[in-house]
């Protein structure tokens, strides 16, 4: 069994990291955990800490990564890409859900931002909602 304990995130796919940074911290006073490449799903992240949660930017670093098809889809826009449920366990949440029929695109964990644990459920299966589920590094 596992629990949803809130939300860790919102992902937010943007063309441009720059714009963000002026407009959160230059503007807004929000600072970031800075920058962070996570080559293997082709993307840069920043984090911009709100209360218990954050909001995740995510640019592309290559031109048939996820954002950049997502950015695509969107006529060239960025837009909220997904939205990330802490957990409390990872692993169990997985098993559960797949043991209920809900279709994964990640069966087990795997590495993300901030070494976090993360996976996500096939939008197919969450009414075309792109949902991330994280379980944060120890």
């Amino acid at each position: 069994m596992f629990k949803v304990t809130g939300i860790d995130h919102i992902g937010i796919a943007v063309p441009e990291l720059d714009s963000v940074q002026e407009l959160f911290e230059d503007v807004l006073g929000i600072e970031s955990h800075g920058k962070e490449t996570v080559a293997d799903q082709k993307v840069t992240t920043a984090f911009y800490p709100l209360g218990d949660s954050e909001l995740e930017f995510l640019e592309s670093t290559a031109p048939d990564g996820p954002i950049a098809k997502y950015i695509d889809k969107n006529g060239g826009r960025g837009g909220i890409q997904h939205v990330a449920l802490r957990v409390d366990n990872l692993e169990a949440a997985l098993a559960d859900l797949k043991e209920r029929g809900i279709r994964l695109i990640d069966e087990k964990p795997r590495r993300g931002a901030g070494g976090n644990n993360i996976a996500f459920l096939h939008p197919k299966a969450t009414n075309g909602i792109l949902v991330e589920l994280c379980q944060k590094a120890e």
